[in-house]
């Protein structure tokens, strides 16, 4: 069994260095939140993350550095470490937020698993070699016992909606710039373009020795005569912008924005997805690169 502890469980008038050094002192796992605001906090750096560490090294705790955003994380003294999700990869880079979040708990659950030992006539070699056993104790009462789960709902505006849309076009822009780079670069026989037309409208466009293989425009639209608001992407490119093969609107789950396919590209697949902004950029991506097989296939 998993208890979970973290400083909001401190209750209203209790020390919070004392508690805070109690807990790190007991706990069996420790997961470290690696952010830039992480790296840069004095008490989470230089106190909370060194005295783990320390237990961590006597064989007394486990640390996983689970990072969260991407930060310069590698050179801390955490960075030997194998950090989750899989490579390093941030959590916000995910698809969703789930995606990641969900490897973390795997890594805790195999962390506790192996804790406790193998099971009767198992093997936990996989589970060893990546993180060494530790012991269990016996953890004292918490003083202050409360849910984990505080948030609550919230009304998006249209605004919050509509900025949050054209960030996210904004993000997908760079996005598509920056892979065509990275892909002509890693692929000399290939040659890529990119023609941003205005703050609104972009068009990609990929050759093979010359031959157009792969081409497709993107853009944005906050209602106007259309009514739809979203991020739309054709494979046709550009064109007069009646047309295309999918497009993203914005939803929410009560707590977060996120985006969302709808499009034909997306139908049949039998899987809705809120996206962040790195998740709409690689799903876009892939209807994209993937006209690469279809036309060689």
């Amino acid at each position: 069994m998993i208890s979970v502890w973290h400083d909001r469980r401190i209750g209203p008038g209790e020390e919070l260095h004392q508690q805070i050094s109690q807990e790190l002192q007991t706990a069996d796992i420790i997961l470290l939140l690696v952010s830039a605001d992480f790296l840069s906090s004095d008490y989470c750096y230089d106190t909370e993350m060194r005295r783990a560490m320390e237990r961590h090294e006597q064989g007394d705790a486990r640390v996983i550095p689970v990072i969260l955003r991407p930060c310069d994380w590698q050179g801390a003294p955490f960075g030997k470490l194998l950090a989750v999700p899989k490579d390093g990869k941030p959590v916000s880079k995910h698809a969703s937020l789930d995606d990641g979040l969900l490897e973390v708990a795997q890594a805790v659950r195999q962390a506790a698993a192996s804790s406790l030992g193998p099971p009767t006539g198992g093997s936990s070699t996989e589970a060893s070699a990546q993180f060494p056993t530790v012991p269990t104790r016996e953890k004292p009462a918490v003083t202050s016992q409360r849910s984990s789960n505080l948030r609550i709902p919230r009304e998006f505006s249209d605004r919050d909606r509509d900025v949050f849309l054209t960030r996210g076009f904004e993000y997908i822009s760079r996005f598509f710039e920056n892979s065509l780079d990275e892909l002509s670069a890693r692929n000399e026989h290939a040659q890529t373009a990119f023609r941003q037309v205005d703050a609104n409208r972009f068009e990609a466009t990929a050759y093979v020795a010359g031959r157009e293989e792969g081409r497709c425009g993107i853009w944005i639209s906050l209602g106007g005569s259309w009514g739809m608001k979203g991020i739309f992407f054709s494979h046709n490119g550009l064109g007069d912008g009646n047309s295309y093969n999918d497009f993203m609107s914005v939803v929410d789950d009560g707590f977060t924005l996120h985006l969302e396919p709808h499009g034909f590209a997306h139908f049949g697949s039998g899987e809705r997805r809120a996206l962040t902004y790195e998740g709409a950029g690689e799903y876009y991506w892939s209807l994209f690169i993937d006209q690469f097989s279809r036309r060689r296939g």
